[in-house]
């Protein structure tokens, strides 16, 4: 075999694992957003899966014990235990009563066990009653 043929096998072996590692990254990275509802139609078929699920954390239900945050996430009077116990601090904006997405596994016993926490607050961001447009962007300083 002359040299510039097995060079060019050893690209294309190359460029094949980097293409096999890349879309086996992507698959084990993407997950979609559930509702509560659409978790619980999932069934069994939910549990041990990386998801992300999305919901309002009821107001007193956020309960710091040690290095785990427990929580109930809610939405259209279904409710969802979670467990976080990731590395990452909360979020400024995870209070009662504000919107959660909790990236995670749902375990047998129907306890929703995160390793990831995003939360947002849209009024922090709104304008208020009769003020101008953009009046919250200037005052966060954007």
């Amino acid at each position: 075999m002359k040299t510039y043929t097995k060079f060019a096998v050893l690209v294309v072996g190359i460029i094949a694992v980097l293409g096999w590692l890349a879309a086996g990254g992507i698959n084990e990275t993407k997950t979609y957003y559930k509702t509560i509802t659409e978790l619980r139609q999932m069934g069994d078929r939910a549990n041990g899966q990386r998801i992300r699920v999305g919901g309002d954390v009821q107001v007193g239900s956020i309960q710091r014990l040690g290095k785990e945050v427990h929580f109930t996430l809610t939405q259209d009077n279904t409710k969802l235990q979670v467990v976080y116990n990731g590395s990452d601090p909360l979020p400024d904006t995870f209070r009662d009563g504000s919107q959660a997405l909790a990236d995670g596994r749902l375990t047998t016993d129907g306890v929703f066990h995160a390793n990831k926490i995003q939360a947002k607050c849209a009024s922090k961001y709104e304008a208020k009653p009769g003020a101008k447009p953009g009046a919250a962007i200037n005052r966060a300083g954007m």
